[in-house]
């Protein structure tokens, strides 16, 4: 096992550039099953997910050329898919592998996907995916923990209502209903960039899709997809990451490969705490600068896009733990995604809970550094953010985690001056 030791208390300067967005590149990486010609996508992150999500890939018969991924560039080509079966011991890691029931179903009208898994951060059920697939003609079982899909020749369009915003319940249908007959309206869509990022790729393949940006998308459905390139979008969860290190250790960081428009939550609520923020749509850069910040609390309710990301939650609250005030920070978005919480009191954090959905921050208190553990994704992001600003040294456990949605995040941060390395057990 590995862990990530901190030595905290160092402010941090200099310039990070940030990766392609985890969370687009999953559904773009699944859409290539579409059509059998080659996609070519750049700006692929190299995370833990993604090579997962490779290996689901080449496990159907699809040709993967990743050797050049530390550029961010892969070729996939899909024209001699062997096998439609997704097996648990891959899909157990990632709860995007859902993504290649859509696709798999919509072009070879059967596949077997296992029900997958992720980070442990509460109840995210397939259902909205299935049932949406059911009104598209499919027949879904569900069996010894896969999911049995099949449909008798093409999929059908039909008016889908998610009972709540799901994103990759809209992504799995967006790209479902590419290549079905007939015309798919999906009401009550998610407007995530990410998702965007996806339709604007299945157009570039043929589809034909109205409606983008907007929680009513129209797509209807063509024969075939073909081939394209496809440039993926930045990261806004690593942006907003690495704006709050600089917050968090009173330093100054210059990001670069941004789309402000994706942040603006974030970036709302880091200037209300008191960090210069300036942004650069045109250059495509934003300056976090807390150099002569008094940071301040205030308070945060997660929600879906555009509101502020459940996806930065952990990470604003290492920012309200230096913050002069009491902070309250409510979870909209999942049941269980407060884990990170005993852990930061570990470090002397001073944090509460108000009821099962909300936790009062009460900031100003020297944290210390201590051994914690990582228990999701963002969690870890969260944990190492409070070890920037402890004093002492901070090891963290279960650094896996961080694994599944950083690129070379100790090296990025050490660029910028911090005491951060990654030691075996």
């Amino acid at each position: 096992m590995e862990k990530i030791v901190v030595r905290g208390g160092i402010p941090l300067f200099g310039d990070i550039k940030i990766s392609g967005a985890k969370n687009a590149a999953l559904p773009i990486i699944a859409a290539s099953l579409l059509t059998e010609d080659e996609c070519s996508f750049l700006n692929v992150p190299s995370l833990a997910d993604i090579s997962t999500l490779y290996k689901i890939l080449r496990t159907f018969g699809a040709k993967v050329d990743d050797s050049l991924q530390e550029n961010g560039d892969v070729k996939i080509k899909s024209d001699s898919i062997s096998s439609l079966t997704a097996e648990y011991d891959l899909v157990k890691t990632m709860r995007a592998s859902i993504l290649v029931l859509g696709p798999l179903l919509s072009r070879f009208s059967k596949c077997k996907v296992a029900l997958p898994g992720g980070c442990a951060i509460g109840a995210r059920p397939v259902n909205f995916h299935l049932d949406a697939l059911q009104k598209m003609g499919a027949n879904i079982e569900i069996e010894d923990g896969y999911i049995n899909a099949s449909v008798k020749g093409r999929l059908h369009g039909a008016e889908i209502t998610f009972p709540r915003i799901s994103v990759g319940a809209t992504e799995n249908i967006l790209m479902a209903a590419s290549i079905a007959d007939g015309v798919t309206v999906i009401n009550n869509a998610a407007i995530e960039p990410e998702v965007e990022d996806l339709a604007r790729l299945l157009i570039k393949m043929g589809a034909k899709i109205s409606g983008i940006g907007t929680n009513c998308l129209t797509i209807r459905g063509v024969e075939r997809l073909y081939g394209t390139t496809h440039l993926v979008i930045p990261d806004r969860i690593e942006t907003a990451t690495y704006m709050i290190a600089a917050a968090v250790t009173k330093g100054r960081i210059t990001l670069h490969n941004v789309i402000p428009a994706h942040f603006v939550a974030v970036t709302d609520v880091m200037r209300k705490m008191g960090v210069e923020i300036t942004c650069d749509s045109i250059s495509g850069t934003v300056i976090s600068d807390a150099t002569a910040s008094h940071i301040v609390a205030t308070n945060v309710e997660t929600d879906v896009y555009p509101a502020f990301p459940t996806d930065a939650q952990a990470q604003i609250m290492a920012l309200m733990l230096v913050a002069d005030g009491a902070s309250v920070v409510t979870e909209n978005v999942f049941e269980n995604r407060f884990m990170h919480v005993p852990e930061m009191q570990r470090m002397n954090a001073d944090i509460s809970f108000i009821n099962d959905t909300s936790v009062m921050i009460k900031g100003g208190r020297p944290l210390k550094g201590a051994p914690v553990m990582a228990s999701d994704l963002r969690a870890s992001a969260g944990l190492v953010l409070a070890a920037l600003a402890a004093d002492g040294i901070t090891e963290i456990e279960r650094v896996y985690h961080l694994d599944r949605g950083y690129e070379r995040l100790e090296e990025k941060l050490s660029a910028c001056g911090a005491d951060i390395k990654r030691i075996k057990d």
